[in-house]
């Protein structure tokens, strides 16, 4: 290291440990504190940095057609570590980047250890980091330490917000009955590493749907704490016997949606429902239950999912968990640079901001890094364009509902995927080569296709660049 003072990340999930790889990598001393396993958590079953701890997956790697798939686009650009590391590790998962988690863990770990302007500090930090740490990026995610959120609610004045996000449960691949259950991709889609049959289906007929659906709402659930009991779930991950009591039909047309797929076993009778499990990791022998978040008590989870057909006797390498989540009311406490107006020597990233998702909390944590590297070299670093993923999730991040908050509205800020609705509206609307107009799946498709076009050529201006050009698999 320089002799220089190190910034500070506060957190090893995956914002911190790309917030740590980008100011290292812009040549400045850091030191990443990470308090497994001096303290677990809830969550965490490993020591190892960026520990995947619900789903296995990055979701779709469409960079053309899915806002998420063109924000691995613009990380990919910009030297993102977790992006090196997932590709590097990937499973196949149709359209989507899904990685080995275990594998993908040792390599960001294996990373970090080996880089020069890296020191990795194993100790929990109890409270506000300390005055003379005059640079500090806060990454400590959902299950950030009492102490510390102690420290940043009195600092702020604001109490944090928070909400409930499940765990799915993990199947060992060689428990599936396949007499019943078959591979297949919806539609047969092929994705990154993929085949178009990367995806054990499970089917289940009306009359077995409707006592699955039954058993989830009358099933032994666990209890929450009197803390606990306002906390809102966030809609992206909601727990699937919540999602069944909001109507027999719900889960039909979410995660266990029949369509897009053919029993081989008997392909003249279509499933009325089927469950999916998508590969967890490289070696092909674990299988996560795809959108099966529960809370479930572990003994009903077993009990009402061997009534799956095809698992029967299924044996599970983890069953499904609950755990609480805080973020901040990030709109009115940080600025555009992600640092808390209140002290900015503290900058945040990650899910604390009130992004969600692997990929979004990694890419908070780049811009993150980012930013204070540029600070501290006495650089200016414009943020992001809102026309590219990264700046649209940071700007709803940084600026989402605060002009209805001083029109008097009531606070609505909550978790954020990145998606197409995060970005600035096209200046006119595509049109057919012949000029006409478009209009149902076209006009959504062209939609999109003018949305990334737009955001690949701001990326490219923003660093200086020739527009990059589009990815195989979507050219």
């Amino acid at each position: 290291m320089s002799g220089s003072d190190p910034i500070h990340v506060v957190g090893g999930g995956l914002a911190g440990s790309e917030a740590a790889w980008q100011i290292a990598e812009a040549g400045l001393p850091v030191v990443l504190h990470e308090m497994r396993p001096l303290r677990g958590t809830e969550a965490h079953q490993t020591d190892g940095l960026a520990e995947l701890v619900c789903s296995n997956s990055f979701r779709s790697d469409d960079a053309e057609l899915n806002a998420v798939g063109l924000l691995h686009q613009e990380m990919r650009r910009l030297g993102s570590l977790i992006m090196r590391c997932g590709d590097a590790n990937q499973v196949p998962a149709g359209g989507a980047l899904a990685v080995d988690r275990e594998g993908f863990s040792r390599a960001v770990t294996a990373a970090l250890e080996a880089h020069p302007n890296v020191r990795i500090a194993r100790e929990e930090i109890d409270g506000l980091p300390p005055a003379s740490w005059d640079s500090v990026i806060v990454a400590t995610g959902p299950l950030t330490a009492p102490g510390l959120a102690e420290g940043i609610r009195g600092l702020t004045g604001a109490e944090s917000l928070a909400f409930f996000d499940a765990i799915a449960p993990i199947v060992h691949r060689d428990s599936i009955d396949m007499g019943k259950a078959w591979f297949q991709s919806r539609y047969d889609k092929a994705g990154p590493g993929g085949t178009g049959a990367d995806y054990i289906n499970c089917p289940l007929d009306r009359e077995q749907y409707a006592a699955f659906i039954a058993a989830l709402v009358e099933g032994d659930k666990t209890s929450f704490k009197e803390w606990e009991a306002s906390t809102p779930y966030f809609d992206g991950c909601l727990p699937i016997e919540v999602m069944a009591e909001r109507g027999p039909e719900t889960l039909r047309h979410g995660p266990m949606k029949p369509f897009g797929l053919t029993n081989p076993h008997n392909p003249t009778v279509k499933a009325y429902a089927i469950v999916q499990l998508r590969q967890d990791n490289a070696l092909g022998t674990l299988y996560n239950m795809v959108g099966f978040q529960t809370k479930l008590r572990h003994a009903e989870q077993v009990r009402i999912f061997r009534t799956i057909p095809g698992l029967e006797n299924a044996e599970f390498a983890r069953l499904g968990g609950l755990h609480r989540n805080t973020y901040l009311d990030s709109p009115r406490l940080l600025d555009a640079t992600l640092r808390l107006k209140a002290e900015p020597r503290l900058r945040f990233a990650g899910q604390i901001t009130g992004c969600e998702g692997y990929v979004e909390s990694a890419a908070i944590g780049l811009m993150a890094g980012r930013f204070a590297a540029a600070e501290r070299q006495g650089r200016s670093l414009e943020p992001l364009p809102v026309t590219t993923a990264l700046g649209a999730l940071i700007g709803h991040i940084t600026g989402g509902h605060v002009s209805a908050e001083e029109a008097g509205a009531p606070r609505s800020f909550q978790p954020m995927n990145v998606n197409f609705g995060l970005f600035p509206p096209l200046d006119r609307a595509p049109k057919a080569p012949d000029g006409k107009r478009l209009r149902g799946t076209e006009k959504a498709q062209a939609k999109k296709r003018a949305l990334t076009d737009r955001a690949r050529a701001s990326l490219s201006e923003w660093l200086g660049e020739e527009p990059a050009p589009l990815p195989a698999a979507a050219e």
